[in-house]
């Protein structure tokens, strides 16, 4: 009896050991990807609290330094992303913000591969662009790869890109033109800007100052008017927080929880 009993527990452990791992995947059915600069580096956190937010493993290639142009340059290379993680990443979230024009359509060129690489930064729209384009693209052309899931499918990979504002509504230039690029692609925009819970438009009434000033490190001038230019940083910062729980929200339009 006592043999049967252990046996009998035996089997439950295995049982239960064995189903782990399969908990852990189902608990994570999604991949995102973060390309961008000192705002979207694994010291903030806000793309990781997201990511834990909607059940999505995050994959952080922020630099801080770097531009839209520096992750043209690392697409072009093949260090943005392997093969096995275009295979598998879910969604490309962007967040190079420098306050630049990203959608002027005047030198613009119809392929990705019509660029000259590497970029420089004098052409922000141009580098957006070429992103976009290649990932599209690379998506696509899965469907002709006989080591891809998405062999012989009819629409390759489906090619998700997600956009970001800057933190606040401080740089219109930026905020305002990679709408228009959004709206061009039929892409999603993550819109802290809108909903961090404040606007450049009214200062803070006890200091009377620009309220992105309170949660920031330091700060920058725009137009005459000085804001808060990089939040402070940490997965228990307010402002990272909130952001976290925006871009979680923002995803969950396109990415619903599983369970």
């Amino acid at each position: 009896m006592r043999r049967l009993e252990t046996l009998m527990l035996i089997v439950l452990l295995l049982a239960f050991t064995t189903t782990i791992p399969a908990q852990e995947n189902n608990e994570r059915p999604y991949t995102f990807l973060l390309t961008g600069a000192s705002f979207a580096t694994p010291n903030n956190g806000w793309f990781e609290v997201g990511c834990n937010l909607v059940g999505a493993t995050p994959i952080n290639r922020a630099i801080g330094g770097e531009a839209i142009a520096d992750a043209a340059n690392r697409m072009a290379k093949g260090t943005l992303y392997s093969k096995e993680e275009l295979e598998e990443i879910d969604a490309l979230v962007i967040m190079q913000v420098h306050d630049k024009d990203v959608f002027d359509e005047s030198q613009l060129k119809p392929k990705y591969t019509d660029y000259q690489i590497p970029f420089d930064r004098s052409n922000y729209a141009a580098a957006f662009d070429y992103v976009i384009k290649r990932y599209l693209t690379e998506c696509y052309n899965l469907k002709f790869d006989e080591t891809s899931k998405y062999y012989n499918s009819r629409m390759g990979k489906p090619a998700v890109v997600v956009l970001c504002t800057d933190w606040h509504d401080g740089r219109v230039t930026y905020n305002t033109s990679v709408r228009k690029l959004a709206e061009k692609w039929g892409l999603l925009v993550v819109e802290f800007d809108k909903y961090i819970g404040f606007s450049k438009n009214a200062l803070h009434p006890v200091t009377g100052k620009q309220v992105s000033r309170l949660y920031a490190v330091d700060e920058q001038e725009i137009a005459g008017e000085t804001y808060g230019w990089h939040p402070e940083n940490g997965q228990d910062k307010y402002i990272q927080r909130r952001m976290g729980a925006i871009f979680a929200d923002t995803m969950r339009k396109i990415f619903p929880v599983k369970y």
